[in-house]
């Protein structure tokens, strides 16, 4: 295992550990900064941190791998910090009693080290076998992680869940089955998400997966203040739960919101009475509307602009408008849709119906230069008005006539006395 990280780690210790960052000791270079103190910072797999005192005086820098007491056994783990530093990490670390700090045993000699590579190889299929037992006991969890000790006598098991669960029974099993100490420890989202790593949407890794140790709580009030979209698929990250970077900002948008306008305070002008309808924090632009619910004659002035309004108005003076120059705002002028537009583009001239040459060509009797005949055409419409309109005193020969076929011209005379009604 190689040692002298710059970061203070092994770049092939346990975990993620080479892709973490730790806290910056910047106390590092001062002169007695190691022996002020014995206590001592050393991490394990992925985030969890316990602290040690030094009894045997051990030279140890960042990046030292050191065999720690434990229980039962001992433990493998990566020195992060030493110094007076540690004292301030001990406060963040919530311990309950003194007890709790144990001992570091030496620095991990080589036997340490093959029997912690053992026992690091048999954590994933762990976890994978214990995730059917947990299922085939009907346990509503999630075993997100296994962490064997560094001599293999204990094993951590990481799970998730939304309930409270009974897992007495589940520890008999996993004793029996890997025939080592069990201890059961929930984890959140959160942790799940860092453990397992990810992209975040902003294109970067995780950050509870490179440097982010404790989290601290995540409400929607960040983002009111930011004045983000309250969106949830958007505030939500990989973990479901609301983003860590919401909180990175918060402060800085509270500082800057403070030299902002208050939503209630009424700009009054001679021309009219304005009302904040929105903010920009981060160009310090303020728009007011007319109406104090709808987005009416929006003007955006500057915040000193904005509050050089409030101080005139408190002393009873209306400025002209709102803009800086102190002048009446332009009045907009109607715009003439018809100004330039030709009135009598729709009085041209029509063509008159004899000029058409299709309807020319329709009307041609003779049909000549291939002209289409138009009498067939008025001899079924004849026809037509006989069937429809011939009524009951229509003569019987004229509905003979009417239903009958057009006769050829040369039977004129043949129709003619069908049509006498005497015979």
């Amino acid at each position: 295992m190689c040692t002298g990280c710059d970061r203070g780690l092994s770049c092939a210790a346990v975990g993620r550990q080479d892709k973490q960052l730790n806290t910056y000791d910047w106390l590092e270079d001062v002169p007695g900064n190691a022996e002020s103190t014995d206590l001592v910072e050393v991490q394990f797999k992925n985030t969890r941190k316990g602290y040690y005192h030094n009894v045997n005086n051990l030279d140890l820098k960042k990046g030292d791998v050191v065999a720690v007491e434990a229980n039962p056994g001992h433990d493998i783990g990566v020195v992060t910090l030493t110094g007076r530093l540690v004292r301030l990490q001990l406060k963040k670390a919530n311990l309950k009693s003194a007890d709790e700090i144990r001992r570091i045993y030496r620095v991990a000699k080589p036997v340490d080290m093959d029997k912690y590579a053992e026992a690091k190889s048999r954590e994933h299929g762990t976890m994978i076998q214990s995730r059917q037992i947990a299922k085939d006991l009907n346990l509503q969890m999630k075993i997100g992680d296994v962490e064997y000790q560094g001599d293999g006598n204990k094993a951590i098991f990481y799970y998730i869940a939304d309930e409270r669960v009974d897992f007495r029974q589940l520890i008999k099993v996993l004793a029996d089955t890997f025939h080592v100490r069990i201890e059961m420890k929930q984890i959140g989202a959160r942790q799940e998400a860092g453990r397992i790593g990810g992209t975040g949407p902003c294109g970067r890794e995780l950050c509870c997966a490179t440097w982010i140790k404790s989290f601290s709580s995540v409400s929607t009030n960040a983002a009111r203040i930011q004045d983000l979209s309250l969106n949830p698929q958007k505030l939500a990250g990989m973990c479901a739960k609301l983003k860590c970077c919401l909180n990175y900002e918060v402060d800085q948008y509270v500082e800057a919101g403070k030299k902002m306008p208050g939503k209630d305070v009424v700009l009054v002008t001679q021309d009219a009475e304005y009302h904040l309808f929105k903010t920009d924090i981060l160009t310090g632009q303020c728009t007011y509307s007319t109406d104090k619910n709808l987005a009416v004659n929006l003007e955006t002035i500057d915040i000193v602009r904005a509050r050089e309004i409030i101080s005139m108005n408190r002393h009873g003076e209306k400025p002209l408008s709102l803009l800086e120059d102190n002048k009446a705002k332009a009045r907009k002028k109607p715009v003439d849709l018809l100004a330039d537009a030709d009135v009598s583009r729709f009085d041209k001239a029509k063509k008159k119906k004899g000029n058409n040459p299709k309807r020319n060509r329709n009307n041609n009797p003779n049909g000549q230069n291939g002209e289409r005949d138009n009498r067939p055409r008025r001899r079924n419409r004849q026809m037509a008005d006989g069937q429809n309109g011939g009524g009951e005193g229509a003569p019987q020969g004229q509905q003979a006539h009417q239903n009958a076929p057009a006769p050829q011209q040369p039977n004129a005379k043949a129709r003619t006395a069908n049509t006498n009604p005497e015979g």
